[in-house]
């Protein structure tokens, strides 16, 4: 074991910049639909809240893509939208469409009765967070996460996921001061939650931001980055003497990089629009880099995965100094064979060795 009582901690190191042996690699969404054995225990929950809100059924699904495979992290089961559910808009997952909200947020008087909510409502995610670290028993980190403040109003607005943003966008345009007023309550929120995750265990935490790269550029920066780096210098960032690196993920924000890496985030996740080898210069010894490979590419069979996982380390080039932490450039897909999941992690583990031995 290392000093931080962990038998594997290289995801760590990746994030920090240290030296590591190969790149580590985790995937958004591991613990998902994809897997038998996940369908299997979301059944005997009976609904997705069912699962999120059960710490034992939460740690069995965390655990299950690690027993299955050697990733190099584990991350807590839970939702983004745990926390607008705790404010009390009524989150429902309906068959078929995905999460939506009872009462989204459709007046002014919806926005300015809006208030952080007692963390007391989300205990069974702190609960979870603990019971997860403790069946863990310091084989891998585990990592806690939240939504971004922008991302998260997204849903409280328009209630739903949306294909145009036209509700959360019209709000921005037409009454840049309500949104303004929901993405200061939802930092606030959101900070206290990450913190509450942290105090529980979570030994490294990530802030997505699914859908602030639908926003034009300096759009982006006053409605998103801004809130995400509010959250980001409220963290604690250290637990139990050990520093609790935070990752910054904006799908579609490749465009924002160099500012992305100015927010305060140990590591930036980029998607699979970006060029590794360019974002390596473009953000040089500030931050690590985690993605990016398109999660189709895992559609295609043991052969291509194996090719396209070579291409994503080639283009980040030389492992030791860490500073890479493989990922998809978005969640898996539910479809995904669990087979070409196998191939792609045994593929980053070994190609990465030969890298770093070169």
């Amino acid at each position: 074991m290392t000093d931080n009582g962990l038998k594997n901690d290289v995801f760590l190191r990746a994030l920090m910049r240290e030296p590591v042996e190969y790149t580590p690699i985790w995937l958004m969404r591991q613990a998902g639909r994809y897997l038998p054995e996940y369908r299997a225990t979301r059944a005997k929950a009976g609904s997705f809240m069912g699962l999120a809100s059960n710490p034992e059924y939460a740690t069995e699904v965390t655990i299950q893509p690690l027993d299955r495979y050697p990733l190099d992290a584990a991350i807590l089961f839970s939702d983004i939208l745990t926390v607008p559910d705790a404010m009390g808009l009524g989150l429902d997952f309906v068959a078929g469409e995905g999460p939506q909200f009872a009462h989204p947020l459709r007046t002014e008087q919806d926005v300015y009765n809006l208030q952080v909510p007692d963390m007391a409502r989300l205990q069974y995610v702190f609960d979870a967070v603990s019971m997860i670290r403790k069946t863990l028993n310091g084989r891998v980190p585990l990592i806690g996460f939240a939504g971004s403040p922008f991302t998260i109003a997204c849903y409280m607005v328009e209630g739903k996921g949306s294909d145009d943003y036209r509700l959360i966008k019209t709000m921005l345009f037409a009454r840049p001061d309500l949104l303004h007023h929901i993405l200061k309550i939802n930092a606030q929120a959101t900070t206290t939650y990450l913190n509450a995750q942290i105090d529980a265990g979570a030994q490294a935490v990530m802030i997505f931001d699914s859908w602030g790269g639908v926003l034009p550029d300096g759009l982006y920066q006053a409605f998103s980055l801004a809130y995400t780096k509010q959250v980001i210098a409220g963290l604690k960032r250290h637990a139990q003497g050990q520093r609790v690196p935070v990752i910054a993920f904006t799908k579609g924000g490749g465009l924002w990089l160099e500012e992305i890496a100015e927010s305060g985030c140990d590591a930036a996740g980029v998607d699979w629009t970006v060029n590794l080898q360019q974002a390596r210069q473009r953000v040089g010894d500030k931050i690590a880099l985690q993605g990016n490979l398109d999660p189709i590419a895992l559609f295609a069979g043991e052969k291509p995965v194996r090719q396209e996982a070579r291409r994503v380390l080639d283009a980040f080039g030389q492992v030791g100094q860490g500073g890479h932490v493989f990922n998809l450039g978005h969640g898996i897909s539910q479809f995904t064979p669990p087979e070409t999941v196998a191939a792609l992690v045994d593929e980053v583990q070994q190609y990465s060795r030969h890298l770093h031995a070169k």
